[in-house]
């Protein structure tokens, strides 16, 4: 089958070297906003560049790979669905709720597929807890913890770009949670600091965030994220059950040194960043992708996924800016 992919940056050049390599992907054709930058990751792959989305699409692709800039999710999306593609989309959809309705109804009125890319759905460790949870191993879940922490902030200029930290990082958290335990969040109540560098106070940002969701069974869940842990990249969950308690993302590369005697030493090697952590589920991900669109697997994370986890995000940003607990419903509409 022949994949067009929009957006070369660093997660799309990744995506363009794993569907390269996909013995199901006989062609692969790439665009990006800087023609420069997808004529260097064809070269290297032995794919074609086109110079824009029109070009791509003119190529008769059998599916579209969107990894362009955010901005451009919701609109690619809908220019895929009009051609009667399947698509397969970064996260967010759109910053917004209106704007992801939007592209999940053209989704809708064209009846093709949309695929969100939530790839922690696809790592071993997460699949193990889900595994976990559903079967009843540990009991009534009453507990979870998640965590994910960045080594540093992202470029300046994205700050503005990224819909703040609960829309850009502690969504992927609260789709785990909802994918790993099968509840929904019905409340929060969240809270962040701007004390890091400058640029999250000039940009309205947080650097780290905290929020307590309480799920429509009654299980607590704390979720906290900053862009600021000098450490390495940590990203984890722990399920406390009236029977037993597992954990997620602790090996012997996470970022985290025990102060007892007899703890686990210092990672030699932490993890550097996402790509490396989770690398191998980026590849499931999009071979789940290939395997939709061959029609011999079904739609594994769809749009609508991506749309419960926006509504959690923008109740968190709610509760930030008025100091008090916001009911999900409340928050988006």
């Amino acid at each position: 089958m022949r994949i067009g992919l929009i957006g070369t940056g660093r997660i799309g050049s990744f995506h363009a070297g794993v569907l390269a390599r996909h013995p199901e992907v006989g062609s692969l054709v790439v665009a990006d906003a800087d023609p420069a930058r997808a004529a260097g990751v064809a070269e290297a792959l032995g794919a074609e560049a086109v110079p824009d989305a029109d070009a791509l699409l003119g190529r008769a692709p059998d599916a579209v790979v969107i990894a362009s800039a955010t901005a451009a999710h919701a609109e690619l999306i809908a220019r895929a669905a009009g051609a009667g593609l399947p698509a397969f989309c970064e996260k967010p959809i759109a910053l917004d709720v209106p704007g992801t309705i939007a592209a999940l109804d053209a989704v809708a009125a064209a009846g093709t597929e949309l695929q969100l890319g939530f790839m922690r759905r696809f790592d071993a460790g997460y699949r193990a807890a889900r595994e976990a949870v559903r079967s009843g191993r540990l009991g009534r879940l009453h507990t979870v913890r998640a965590v994910t922490s960045d080594p540093e902030p992202p470029p300046a200029a994205y700050l503005p770009l990224s819909g703040g930290l609960f829309r850009d990082c502690l969504v992927h958290d609260f789709d785990a949670v909802r994918w790993v335990t099968g509840r929904e969040v019905v409340e929060v109540y969240a809270t962040g600091s701007d004390a890091g560098p400058a640029v999250f106070r000039e940009t309205g940002d947080v650097s780290s965030a905290a929020a307590l969701l309480t799920l429509d069974d009654g299980t607590l869940v704390t979720a906290t994220a900053t862009r600021c842990n000098g450490a390495g990249y940590d990203v984890r969950m722990e399920l406390a059950g009236e029977r037993g308690q597992i954990g997620v993302g602790l090996d012997d590369r996470t970022p985290l040194t025990s102060v007892e005697t007899q703890g686990p030493p210092a990672p030699e090697k932490p993890w550097p960043g996402f790509l490396e952590r989770f690398a191998p589920a980026y590849e499931a991900e999009l071979d789940a992708f290939v395997r939709l669109v061959r029609g011999a697997a079904p739609n594994p994370c769809d749009g609508h996924e991506a749309l419960a986890a926006l509504r959690v995000a923008e109740a968190c940003e709610r509760s930030r800016r008025e100091g008090r607990p916001v009911r999900v419903e409340a928050a988006s509409g």
